[in-house]
Formats: C-alpha cells, structure tokens, sequence
C-alpha cells in the first residue's frame, strides 16, 4: 500500500511490453516495487517513421508495435510514439523523445500525478528527461545501466548526454564502473550514487537438478553450460560456442544451453545457427529462445556452470539470478561484472575476447567442487529490499527539497 509521497513519471524508452515481455525488465521489476511505496506513471515513447512498417517484412522483429496505453499491476504505462529514422539521425532521437512526451507530462502534472523525472539510461531517454525538466521545473533522477560507456565513444551522443548529466538533480549507477564513467561525462561527484540491481527470489532458487532435465530432456550424465541474454552481439553467445570444440575433448558429454531471442540491440539467431552447423555442434548447443523469468530457474537448475561472454555489461542482474540456483559465473573482466562476482568462491573473469582465457575458465569451471549453498547465500542477500529503500528515500528528500527551495522564492 503507498504511502505519501512524491509522484514519480518513469521515462524510458526501453520497458516491457507483451511484444517483448523481458526488455528493460530491471527497469521494471525496481520501479513496480517502488510503485508499492510512491505512486508512478512509466512513460515509454517507441520509435516509430512512416516507412517502418515495411522493413518488417524483412525484419519481422523491428520495433514491433506495442500498445499506446496498458495497465498493469496498478501502475500506467504510456506509449507515445516519437520520429526516429535509423543510422546517423537518431543523434536526434533525445529531442524527439522529449517533444513526444511533452503533452503527456503537463497532463500528468496537471492532475497532480508528476513530482519527479526517474529517467533510465543517459541517451536518448536521459538526454530528454534533461529537456522536459528544463521546460516543466521538475527535478530529474538519470539512472546509468551500461550503454553509456558504448555510446560515450561518439560524439553527438557524448556531447548529449554530459548535458544531461551535468544538470541532473542526482545520478543514479547500478555499478561503481558506471558511476565512474558518469563523473567523466560531467556528473557532479557529490550528486552520483550507486545502487545496484536486486534480485527476485520469489522467481529465482534451485530446484531439482533431476527434475529440471527431466523437463528439459537432458541426460542425467551431462555436463550443461547454460547462458541467459538477448541474442545480438554484445552477450557472446558466439564466443562461448567457439571455445565448445576444445572443452570437448575433455567434456565429451559437454551441452550448452542459450536462453534468450531478438533484442533492440539485434538478432543473431541465424548466425548462430550458422555456428552450430559449421562446426557440427548440433547435438551440444540448444537454441530454448526467450523464456519468462519466472521459467528461467528451470535451465539455471538443470545446469552446472552459467558462462556469457559478454562485451559490457553495467550491472549483470542475470549473474545473480544464476547465483540463486546455485551456479558459478564464468564471464568477461568488463563493466560492473567484477562487481557482482566479487569474490573466487562466486566465479571467474576472464580479458574480453580472449578463448583460450574463456576455454579454460569454463573448464576449470566444470571440474571445480564449487559451494553451492554459500553461492545461493550470497544471492540471496543481495535483494530489492535494501534498494528500494534508498531510492524511495532518495525521491521523497530530493521533492522536499524543491518544495522548500520554491517555498522560498
């Protein structure tokens, strides 16, 4: 039940949809929880140009229409679509984020429904919450989830985003790396926080091995691998495929499992495909597709190792849903990860883009007597609770504040 507070409007371009029920689910599983304790709108502008309908008969999962308005757990999530066309204009997409957004925050703000901007990612999303708190005086919330470090490297949206972030009223980091890489594009020190991602362990624990691969028609005998992403580039799912020929040779019975499909970042399901062919690995990598969060503990269960490859990542929430079922973590020395797998009895790290590194790692991994209760416990304190309570905290003295300072004019 909420309690007084201000009202928050999410702003995120990236959130779940029935289209694509797992993109931004971070955003979403910390912001219905703090739903519980403020009253919040989620506004989520989609992508859209008149042509765009076409390309999808090409590319059937490119920005696949979503409904303008749903409701869902109590909470609003509004729709509205903003122009964006693909390649060098969408330097462009932070301004027109904001212009589609505008109508819709003065209503909500009119009906006492819009005290705070809680904006997730620095660019377009941050760079437009910039521009709507500017119009409408709201204090802005920028929270950085990882992209920034990729999209820092060019410079329309470097230039963008150190606007954004120089003139947020806080920043938000959920790894000390991306608070980092915030204070370098301009965040005040002093005004940059970190708070990482929890976990659900009403969706994430162990269950039994044998009933898992009984479910997933895997043999008691085998050795699983198992990886969790969206299927692009950045999570590696082809790198761990390539280190399979050599961990074979040790790991005959060796499987992996790949669990996630398209994602906004891209779709490399053919490629990999591709992979599985070519290096005849047919019978030693499984293809499960997108699988809802609440299904994921059954492949983590049935699994002995949770290896990606990842290129970056801000804060990996999926190493700790791994960690719950009892699985160590073989990934790539980037980002936040060091973060999460802090200590050796947790996993391994490894350079990026280094096989043979990753190869033995995995197999090392797989020898290993690894504590598999002390990996849960360790999951299982890292949950939302004590997030939640610093953000709804950090949000009620952030509005106090304004309202003293426009007390006092």
């Amino acid at each position: 039940m909420q309690t007084q507070g201000p009202a928050l409007v999410v702003l995120s371009t990236l959130f779940p949809s029935a289209q694509e029920p797992i993109a931004g689910i971070f955003i979403r599983e910390r912001m219905f929880r703090v739903a519980k304790e403020l009253p919040v709108t989620v506004i989520s502008p989609q992508p859209w140009f008149p042509l765009q309908s076409l390309l999808r008969r090409w590319k059937p999962n490119y920005r696949p229409a979503r409904a303008l308005f749903e409701r869902v757990d109590g909470v609003d999530i509004h729709r509205p679509r903003f122009f964006a066309l693909p390649g060098i204009l969408r330097q462009f997409d932070g301004f027109s984020v904001a212009v589609a957004s505008w109508a819709l925050l003065r209503r909500l703000r009119r009906a006492g429904r819009a005290d705070l901007l809680d904006v997730h990612f620095a660019y377009p999303d941050g760079y437009a919450g910039h521009l709507l708190s500017k119009w409408s005086g709201l204090p802005c919330f920028i929270t950085l989830r990882g992209k920034e470090e990729r999209l820092r490297r060019v410079d329309a949206f470097r230039v963008r985003m150190s606007a954004a972030l120089r003139h947020a009223t806080k920043v938000i980091a959920v790894s000390a790396a991306l608070r980092q890489v915030g204070i370098e594009l301009g965040a005040r020190e002093h005004d940059s926080m970190l708070i990482g991602n929890g976990i659900d362990l009403g969706k994430f624990y162990r269950i039994s091995r044998a009933e898992s691969r009984r479910e997933l028609d895997i043999p008691d005998d085998a050795q699983v691998l198992v990886s969790v992403g969206g299927v692009g580039e950045r999570k590696g799912f082809h790198r761990v495929i390539d280190c399979l020929p050599a961990l074979l040779k040790d790991h005959p019975k060796l499987l992996l499992l790949i669990v996630g499909g398209p994602s906004p970042e891209g779709d490399w399901t053919d490629r990999l495909q591709q992979m599985i062919r070519d290096k005849r690995l047919h019978e030693h990598v499984r293809l499960l597709g997108p699988l809802a969060p609440e299904a994921l503990k059954t492949p983590l269960s049935a699994a002995d190792v949770f290896v990606l490859a990842t290129r970056y990542e801000g804060w990996a929430n999926v190493f700790l849903e791994a960690m719950a079922c009892g699985l160590p973590v073989v990934s790539t020395l980037v980002g936040g990860n060091a973060e999460v797998v802090c200590r050796d009895e947790l996993g391994t790290l490894v350079p990026f883009d280094d096989e043979p590194a990753l190869t033995l790692a995995t197999h090392r991994a797989l020898v290993h007597p690894w504590d598999r209760m002390a990996i849960q416990k360790y999951a299982q304190d890292n949950t939302w609770d004590r997030r939640i309570d610093t953000l709804v905290s950090t949000f009620r003295a952030a509005h106090e504040s304004a309202r003293s300072a426009s007390r006092q004019l």
